[in-house]
């Protein structure tokens, strides 16, 4: 480099502060040797270990590694969210996050498939050294469900504990680290939930914005018009029943179904199932997907569809991980009492049914209409690029 170069040019050799003078290798960027060392279980000699109990501890180990990014990627995600304004076209990293977290969440799915190779009997064999320690005290995953936004009044008891978060104490009844990172996670802001919730009710429906000056009735008249084309694209559930079949029982089962069907879809659309201080929010939040997805052939409306599919994505991976681990202890113990004390099995295929985060964005498929029955908009003008 000559004399006159500017530091920083091309061919300066000097290297950058994060950088050691001679450069970095492969193992020193990853620093393996560190990682090598940490699968030494309880006796930290990994000499005296089974194969059976290694793969145990690599396998939750890497668990844990893959719960760090997927934190990493929701808090990008909510940040985003979060914002005053979110630009449609940014939505298009957060659909990128949320696909790469759907891909991480999958792949843990099928880690538990290794943990099958090892049979009940490999299990057995160092099981009582985990005693009480147990997969809910992993503090990362608790985060997980809290920065979703899992509700806490939904949160299931371990064992006798009184609260979730004893699981999270040590043996002398003080926080662990794990407790503090999640004392700090339910203090550090909100959930991906409340700021997807936010971001909804911001939508603009028919061009009207919450806040608005008649806001109210337009969502009101949209809600009423897209009911009435629900209700005519099911049709008279009578002859509907009819077609179905000859029994006259049956049919009155069927004729009775879809009835429920429709009236379901009033309930819902109109938060008939809220409390009333919370009813228009929800109605309008309610609303907004719908709209999202009956429209989301225009071009403002095309990446926030995405990134409500994106989400769906996320919470169907997170559901399958949960049904996937729950069968995984079935294979291995049965019915067997948890080491940390819970039902075992069945508290895992509890929370695979109970904790659900996003129901509004799987409730709002039973009401979709296909593209033809979708009201018109007045003005599909406000959705386009253009517009602007």
């Amino acid at each position: 480099m000559s004399e006159s170069s500017p530091a920083g040019a091309p061919g300066d050799a000097t290297p950058s502060p994060s950088m050691p003078a001679g450069g970095t290798s492969y193992w020193e960027y990853l620093r393996i040797d560190d990682l090598l060392a940490l699968q030494g279980g309880v006796e930290k000699d990994e000499s005296k270990l089974s194969n059976h109990e290694v793969l145990f501890i690599v396998v939750h180990q890497v668990f844990e590694l893959w719960f760090k990014l997927v934190l990493r990627e929701l808090t990008t995600v909510r940040d985003l969210v979060a914002a005053d304004h979110v630009p449609e076209t940014s939505l298009s990293g957060a659909v990128a996050s949320l696909r790469r977290v759907t891909v991480v969440l999958e792949q843990m799915s099928t880690h538990w498939r290794l943990m099958e190779t090892l049979s009940p009997r490999d299990f057995l064999d160092f099981r009582d050294k985990l005693l009480p320690a147990s997969g809910f005290q992993s503090g990362q995953f608790r985060e997980l469900e809290i920065l979703l936004g899992l509700d806490p009044a939904d949160r299931m008891k371990f064992g006798g504990d009184s609260t979730w978060l004893r699981a999270l104490e040590d043996s002398k009844g003080q926080p662990s680290a794990s407790r503090r990172r999640v004392d700090a996670r339910m203090a550090g802001g909100t959930s991906v939930r409340s700021a997807l919730n936010a971001w909804l009710h911001r939508t603009p429906i028919r061009g009207s914005c919450a806040g608005d000056a008649g806001d109210d009735a337009v969502v009101a008249a949209f809600l009423d018009e897209y009911l009435a084309s629900h209700g005519r694209e099911i049709g008279d559930p009578e002859t509907l029943a009819s077609r179905q079949t000859s029994d006259e029982p049956a049919r009155r089962r069927i004729a009775a179904q879809y009835r429920q069907e429709i009236d379901s879809a009033r309930r819902f659309l109109l938060a008939e199932d809220v409390p009333g201080e919370e009813r228009t929010r929800c109605r309008r939040i309610r609303a907004a997907i719908v709209f999202i997805e009956s429209y989301r052939e225009l071009p403002l409306l095309a990446w926030p569809r995405e990134f409500l599919d994106a989400m769906v994505g996320v919470e169907q991976a997170m559901l399958i991980f949960r049904q996937r681990h729950a069968r995984m202890v079935e294979r291995e113990i049965g019915s067997r009492t948890g080491t940390g004390g819970s039902a075992g099995v069945a508290y895992l295929d509890a929370t695979a049914l109970r904790y659900r985060v996003f129901p509004d964005l799987w409730a709002v498929r039973t009401v979709l209409l296909r593209r033809g029955a979708v009201p018109p908009l007045p003005d599909p003008g406000f959705y386009d690029f253009r517009y602007r």
